[in-house]
């Protein structure tokens, strides 16, 4: 599969409740080609911390499973729009 998102200075916090949201699986691709599945709490911790800096998202690439979420991150990724996530 290819990235289908790169997500760029993101708040993470509105990020992790829309990834919440998703209904399938949903990769974040580092630069090395790793591939962690953010629906893993753990896979979240790993991979967010390689790229967060000052509590926002640098740089990252997106696959996911699910055109709903696909959809639903880039709505978010450009518009900021949470949809139904619970934020805070």
């Amino acid at each position: 599969m290819t990235p289908i998102l790169n997500l760029h200075n993101i708040d993470v916090t509105k990020f992790l409740a829309v990834l919440d949201t998703c209904e399938g699986n949903v990769y974040l691709v580092t630069s090395e080609g790793d591939r962690l599945n953010l629906k893993s709490k753990l896979c979240q911790l790993v991979g967010l911390t390689k790229l967060i800096e000052g509590g926002r998202i640098a740089e990252a690439s997106i696959i996911c499973d699910n055109k709903n979420d696909e959809s639903k991150l880039f709505r978010f990724n450009f518009f900021g729009d949470t949809a139904n996530a619970k934020v805070g």
